[in-house]
């Protein structure tokens, strides 16, 4: 008799503040490239693909920090400076894995930025060292 594996919980959805609407869904859909999936006028949400994760977006939710994987930190970094977004932390290296996450040896590099609402998110890339 084979024992199963039980099924992990699964993150499906992470929720952002916005206090415009407009602005927020533009800056996501037009300035991040994030695919708007949906949009309920009222109550004034809107739902994006962020992976394999929906990215809500409404007045009632709280701000969350965002961490976006990126292949290219720097390039996208420029892509995002040129559509106007101000990075408060420029690309650094925040860790280097040590095998207990991911594989000894891989660096993450993280730089910040705030939404149009505010709200902090970070650009992360994955790279070996």
């Amino acid at each position: 008799m084979t024992q199963e594996t039980p099924r992990l919980p699964r993150l499906i959805q992470v929720a952002q503040h916005a206090e415009d609407l407009e602005r927020a869904v533009a800056f996501y859909r037009d300035t991040l490239g994030l695919h708007l999936d949906a949009r309920f006028d009222p109550p004034g949400m809107a739902f994006f693909r962020l992976g394999r994760l929906r990215l809500l977006v409404e007045a009632a939710a709280p701000s969350t920090l965002l961490y976006i994987e990126v292949e290219d930190i720097e390039a996208e970094r420029a892509r995002l400076e040129a559509a106007g977004v101000v990075f408060s932390r420029e690309p650094h290296l925040v860790y280097t894995h040590d095998g207990t996450f991911s594989p000894a040896g891989l660096q993450e590099w993280l730089a910040f930025f705030h939404d149009s609402e505010g709200n902090l998110l970070a650009l992360v890339e994955r790279r070996q060292s």
